[in-house]
């Protein structure tokens, strides 16, 4: 800091105008994220009215917008988060509280142990076990594509001069690149997440995988052909039932 008090008074005023911007866009941001809410609830309510598939567009971007500006907020926030005490509502506390994460019981874990050594950095003498402090992380283990070879060979008998070969294994699309596990993920991506398919190529291609869209189109196709058969055993069974 400068020992110039006229150096420290400006200092101090610029920090006063910039808290009186950042507090006018706080409020600004409050009401635009309550009007937004506000609007959000009333069309979901008239959801199942007549144009409710255009209300439901339109609450989908009002969502997007409200996530947009929520993102902003967090951005500009950076003092931590206060503990959670119990009874705490979210809805009525003026600060935004984050969600703290289910895991589930059967999501993997992995156990790190970071261990000091059997003697005492300070002085030599033998350490003994007293308790330890645990961490959570949640971690994200990013989706790869592989190629899997498979080598069929080729033997010939030496009394009957009888060649011998296994059978291919099946494939969900005949005669394509694809595994069962590639094309789950390609149809729960399009029509479950709504990922066009010029986004999963992206995708893939960021992978080290280009695979045009016209291929993806393919594979889609032929998917649905060979789900079709299981398709309408589900909708017998379920129609024939009370």
């Amino acid at each position: 800091m400068p020992d110039d008090l006229a150096a420290l008074k400006a200092i101090i005023m610029a920090q006063q105008v910039e808290i009186a911007r950042l507090s006018t866009s706080e409020r600004a941001y409050d009401a635009l994220i309550q009007s937004l809410k506000i609007r959000i609830a009333r069309l979901q309510k008239q959801k199942f009215g007549t144009s409710s598939e255009k209300i439901e567009r339109e609450v989908e971007q009002l969502e997007l917008l409200l996530e947009d500006v929520e993102i902003a907020i967090a951005a500009a926030d950076t003092t931590p988060e206060p503990e959670e005490k119990e009874g705490d509502d979210a809805a009525t506390s003026p600060r935004r509280r984050r969600g703290k994460p289910r895991v589930s019981e059967t999501t993997p874990r992995e156990r790190i142990v970071l261990d000091p050594g059997e003697t005492c950095s300070a002085c030599g003498g033998p350490l003994r076990l007293v308790g330890e402090d645990v961490a959570e992380i949640l971690e994200f283990i990013a989706a790869k594509l592989k190629v899997v070879e498979t080598a069929r060979l080729k033997k010939s008998c030496r009394q009957c001069e009888t060649m011998v070969q296994p059978e291919a294994p099946s494939r969900p699309v005949p005669r394509g690149m694809a595994g069962p596990g590639l094309l789950a993920h390609i149809l729960v991506s399009k029509f479950d997440d709504h990922l066009p398919l010029y986004r999963q190529a992206e995708i893939f291609a960021r992978q080290g995988v280009e695979i045009p869209r016209s291929t993806l189109i393919d594979w889609c196709g032929q998917a649905v052909a060979v789900l079709r058969p299981l398709v309408t055993l589900i909708r017998q069974e379920v129609t024939a039932s009370d």
